[in-house]
């Protein structure tokens, strides 16, 4: 790892986070919020999300994975980040974020160094409370992607993040109840909802630096 990746895992660890004032920006507009406590008072299912960082052709890549169809999952066929549930076995929602990404990207833990923690994001449809982590890998991934999480790799490249436009693109999708909601327009893809959201924030975080 070279002095700019350290340079730059140091100063994602320092930077403030904007939390759900960076959310809101790509937040769908039916989306209510809720305090913590209003959220603890749901029962929440908890669960961790990870941004892996790593170097390939000398850029700044993490991967989004497209979920496979599943008819009781809610956010099947949606573009999200590799994470889920976290399990009585896990340490911490840090485990929980490195375990998940190995499942479902091939990606040995080991290989896997925890930047920092974003701002936690609840999902109402799902009532899931997740946790989003930033991470790195030291080794170039050889992704081998778990068929029944996911159907397709996308290589996101961080410069896209610095490049977010301050008022979003809209569109309606699959899921948004007929309703117009914020979207981050990829190569194709369309990345809306909590990744969105995640992603917002990590653009800010960027953009301070």
């Amino acid at each position: 790892m070279g002095l700019y990746a350290r340079d730059l895992i140091t100063r994602i660890q320092q930077a403030e986070l904007e939390g759900e004032n960076a959310h809101a920006v790509y937040s769908p507009p039916y989306r209510p919020l809720f305090s913590y406590e209003e959220i603890m008072n749901r029962a929440p299912k908890f669960a961790a999300v990870n941004i892996v960082l790593y170097l390939k052709d000398n850029q700044w890549f993490f991967p989004l994975i497209v979920r496979s169809t599943n008819e009781r999952d809610r956010h099947s066929g949606q573009i999200s980040l590799p994470g889920g549930k976290k399990e009585e076995s896990d340490r911490d929602f840090e485990h929980t974020a490195k375990r998940e990404t190995s499942e479902e990207m091939g990606i040995e833990q080991h290989y896997l160094r925890t930047i920092r923690e974003m701002s936690p994001i609840y999902i109402p449809p799902s009532n899931f409370y997740v946790r989003p982590f930033v991470s790195y890998t030291r080794k170039n991934p050889t992704f081998i992607l778990q068929e029944t999480e996911a159907v397709e790799l996308i290589e996101f490249p961080v410069s896209s993040l610095l490049n977010l436009a301050e008022q979003p693109t809209m569109a309606v999708l699959p899921g948004s109840n007929g309703v117009e909601v914020p979207v981050i327009s990829f190569n194709g893809y369309m990345i809306w909802g909590a990744t969105s959201m995640i992603l917002s924030e990590f653009s800010t975080l960027l953009k301070k630096l």
